[in-house]
């Protein structure tokens, strides 16, 4: 099969072994070649200018600019590019977050081989490929009422350890509004403390720490 009639594919991930273990995964079938492979967003939409590839798999996140980034920045150019997000985190907001962006996909990096492939396959013929934890995870939250970007705020400020008269300071608003902004934030994420909160939030991936 020449290289053309085979399904292109452009590697995104910051982490060299990584990278190298999905190009020895792709090079192995006789349907599919890796032509290019990236370590940074920045990269990865230099390269897929230079390769238009016909699957991208793309990290979540990386050290530059994220992988949601990168690929927002990609469709803009190309509304056609085939993305697939790749990743350690199950959080079902990156997942929606993902899929509102325009990804065909999104992986767990500890699956099996053979699902990869079997995603690249999917995507490259039209289709959308999400594992079935990951629509699970997406269906769990899918009746949760989302964090407004003030509650955001403060509980990026909680996850630093700042107390609520100090919360009131940074955001300058008054420590009564801190504390009602904690109790709803609380309830929306079913956390019973400040300490749970936070930790539900990142497994989430309504922040990041």
């Amino acid at each position: 099969m020449s290289e053309r009639a085979r399904i292109r594919v452009l590697s995104v991930d910051d982490h060299p072994l990584l990278r190298e273990g999905i190009a020895a995964i792709i090079n192995s079938q006789p349907d599919m070649v890796m032509i290019a492979q990236a370590s940074t967003g920045r990269e990865a939409i230099q390269l897929f200018r230079q390769h238009r590839p016909d699957v991208t798999l793309m990290d979540l996140r990386m050290p530059d600019v994220s992988g949601i980034d990168a690929m927002s920045a990609i469709l803009a150019e190309f509304a056609d590019a085939r993305i697939v997000m790749l990743t350690t985190f199950e959080g079902d907001v990156d997942i929606q977050r993902s899929l509102a962006a325009g990804a065909r996909g999104y992986l767990l990096k500890n699956m099996p081989p053979k699902e990869l492939v079997e995603a690249v396959r999917q995507v490259h013929a039209g289709r959308k490929r999400i594992p079935q934890e990951v629509a699970a995870q997406l269906a769990e939250h899918i009746a949760d009422e989302a964090l407004t970007v003030r509650e955001i705020e403060v509980l990026l400020q909680v996850s630093g350890g700042n107390r609520n008269r100090e919360i009131a300071e940074h955001l300058a608003i008054s420590e009564e509004t801190v504390k009602v902004h904690v109790k709803h934030i609380m309830e929306k994420l079913g956390a019973s403390d400040r300490t749970a909160a936070v930790a539900i939030a990142v497994r989430r991936g309504i922040i990041q720490l």
